[in-house]
């Protein structure tokens, strides 16, 4: 519970730091992530349990990674994170789920995710900004990716990287697990020189 607690006020800090640094208004942010004010001004209070698609929004509307909004400060050069120590992010009925492992530094940070998709079990994406380029890593099992309406079947032992700025989904495939590491690769900011 402590830990939860934690995570919310450190989300709350970024989310405000963030919002500020762009000049936005709590009613601008709302209104170019969908979000509602009355919940923007809860999680800046360190209320409420914010989900994944609205942190997602919040964060393409922000022009920063998920886990910027969700990270402490640094601790040092090199950080070592264990599945287990991460939350999951999303979770399905049938126990598929995917967990935001880190996010590396810079100007152009790239977030690394584990997921584990059950057969049959889907997560459906908006959207990204422009720029935004995931991979998938299927590791065991078998999944369909969906981009723009096409499926995509991507086995154990294959990686597909495609531009995520159109509406994509995640859906687990054939009779067993599958296990993915997904990178979310994100442009840079305004005024990086990568």
């Amino acid at each position: 519970m402590a830990e939860t607690e934690a995570a919310l006020r450190t989300l709350a800090h970024n989310v405000r730091a963030a919002r500020t640094r762009a000049g936005l208004s709590l009613d601008e942010l709302g209104r170019r992530a969908a979000v509602s004010k009355g919940s923007l001004v809860a999680l800046e209070k360190a209320q409420g349990n914010p989900n994944f698609a609205t942190l997602v929004r919040l964060a393409d509307t922000l022009g920063i990674s998920v886990s910027a909004l969700m990270e402490g400060p640094a601790e040092g050069r090199v950080r070592v994170v264990s599945a287990d120590a991460v939350a999951p992010l999303w979770e399905a009925d049938n126990g598929s789920e995917a967990r935001l492992m880190l996010t590396t530094s810079g100007a152009a940070p790239v977030e690394i995710w584990r997921w584990r998709l059950e057969p049959g079990e889907e997560y459906s994406s908006h959207p990204h900004q422009p720029g935004v380029v995931e991979t998938v890593s299927v590791t065991a099992g078998r999944m369909i990716l969906v981009v723009d309406g096409t499926e995509h079947p991507v086995e154990a032992g294959q990686t597909a990287a495609f531009d995520s700025d159109t509406p994509h989904a995640y859906r687990g495939a054939g009779g067993e697990t599958c296990h993915l590491i997904m990178t979310v690769h994100i442009p840079p900011g305004p005024g990086s020189t990568v």
